[in-house]
């Protein structure tokens, strides 16, 4: 996949505009681009290529998943990084540059999957591969739209190609998002290959199991407990997929589409598409990287005695790096630095000086097990959820003893539900998740206050909608209560 992935990068990004923009570059139709089978396969390599861009999973999507909860703090310097404050500090308004960015990326990532969905049907090529790429574009379009309806809430829920004059879309009901999300990933579903039945140079397209896996996160966050079992299930029960050995190795290059790997993005280091700077804006200040999204001292306090995902997890100064290749340097111009270890990449590499390879973990297998062990243990499978639990312990317990990460015994459903929630932190911790987590759950006022963050009940549940697309939209669009 990383050889061919990127291929209609340019194609597209030549002649395409992010929608709700009045004057677009150009418009791409069918009479000038869906001619034959290549041209579908690079429309879908060019919505995969927006996965890797800075306003879809770099400098914003850390402040707006890690930064703004209880995971992280800013890091860098003081006087580095104003456009994320805001989220540290729960102070963002309709202005905020990251909002807007946000906004704009995932956008443009629906636009080109609408592209795919309406035009590849009526390209003339093989009917498996046809409904493969719309498949894979529907995967795209939903968990885009899953991460956006989190953040915002209601949403223009654009289904399909916009034309110039459309531009003032008002905006649909959460549940009108997440029938559309979930359609999307039915559909996918039942189309896509498994794991094993890509090729090795198709490997890190969307899959049957990552369908299953991002519609069950659906599900859970749904509290549709009983649907959210039966797909974690049947991803666990497919044989796809097992928890690699080693946690820490997980976060290597060489544990990139490892056995546990349900879904990440495929980057590289170089120029032709694949460019990401997920990995360098969480770098090693200043050689090495801008040093954002320091582990808050809450998440290192939140391990259990000798956890060794924490070590795993947090990069301090005078550790040597994963590959051995130097010690971390102390940084006199940052306060008790210390680096997110699961986005560290080697110096081998880094593009033109420039940290931008290293893959983007969206879902582990381990995620899957946790979600189905939270899933079971809400319809009253409790022994069932605790022995997932429990191999999720095992295995970052390793070769440790026995009274590390002990083996949870207990049959009250709601010690388990808080045995879930505090496994997810241990296991998923600096990857994106927790916010997501603590609004899911109901948790995420009390603890916002107990770390002394300004949280506002009924405002800061949801992301503020860009003002520049409320103007845009005439007034279609509005904005969310209390910005």
């Amino acid at each position: 996949m990383r050889a061919a992935l990127f291929i209609g990068l340019l194609i597209l990004s030549s002649c395409s505009k992010d929608f709700l923009e009045k004057k677009p570059l150009g418009q791409l139709t069918s009479d000038n681009f869906f001619a034959n089978e290549e041209h579908a396969i690079q429309s879908l390599n060019a919505a995969y290529e927006t996965l890797v861009r800075f306003r879809v999973h770099a400098f914003a999507y850390i402040a707006l998943t890690d930064i703004i909860s209880d995971d992280a703090d800013k890091g860098s310097t003081p006087s580095d990084g104003a456009p994320i404050v805001p989220a540290d500090e729960l102070t963002l308004d309709p202005g905020s540059l990251i909002i807007e960015d946000t906004w704009q990326g995932y956008y443009r990532g629906v636009k080109r999957a609408n592209l795919v969905i309406a035009e590849v049907p009526n390209v003339d090529m093989d009917a498996d591969l046809r409904d493969r790429i719309v498949g894979e574009a529907k995967f795209i379009r939903a968990y885009l739209y899953f991460k956006m309806v989190r953040w915002w809430g209601a949403l223009p829920l654009v289904l399909e190609p916009l034309n110039r004059e459309e531009i003032a879309i008002s905006r649909s009901s959460p549940d009108e998002v997440y029938d559309a999300i979930i359609q999307d990933l039915e559909d996918a579903v039942a189309v896509l290959p498994t794991r094993s039945e890509y090729s090795a140079a198709n490997l890190g397209r969307a899959t049957k199991g990552a369908a299953q896996g991002l519609l069950a996160s659906v599900h859970l966050t749904r509290q549709d407990f009983s649907a959210a079992a039966d797909l974690a299930m049947s991803v666990i029960n497919s044989g796809e997929y097992q928890l690699a050995t080693n946690y820490t190795k997980i976060f290597t290059q060489s544990g990139e589409n490892g056995p546990g790997s349900i879904f990440e993005v495929q980057a590289k280091s170089d120029l032709d598409g694949g460019f990401s700077q997920f990995s360098q804006v969480q770098g090693i200040r200043p050689s090495r990287g801008w040093g954002f999204n320091r582990p808050s001292d809450a998440l290192v306090r939140s391990y259990e005695p000798g956890d060794p995902r924490l070590q795993a997890t947090v990069l301090y100064v005078g550790e040597t790096v994963p590959d051995g290749s130097y010690v971390v340097p102390d940084n006199t111009e940052m306060f008790n630095e210390r680096y997110n270890q699961k986005a560290w990449i080697p110096d081998d590499i880094r593009g033109n000086g420039r940290e931008g390879g290293g893959n983007i973990p969206i879902m582990r297998y381990a995620e899957v097990l946790l979600i189905a062990a939270e899933a079971l243990n809400e319809i009253g499978q409790t022994a069932e959820a605790v022995g997932l639990i429990n191999r999720v312990r095992a295995r970052a317990r390793g070769t440790l003893p026995a009274q590390i990460l002990r083996a949870i015994n207990s049959t009250d459903q709601g010690q388990v539900r808080e045995f879930v929630w505090r496994e997810r932190r241990a296991e998923l911790g600096m990857e994106q998740h927790r916010w997501f987590d603590l609004l899911r759950t109901g948790r995420v006022a009390q603890t916002m206050i107990e770390v002394g963050k300004n949280f506002i009940s009924g405002k800061h549940e949801l992301l503020p909608i860009p003002q520049s697309e409320i103007d845009l939209s005439a007034g279609a669009v509005v904005q969310n209560p209390g910005y």
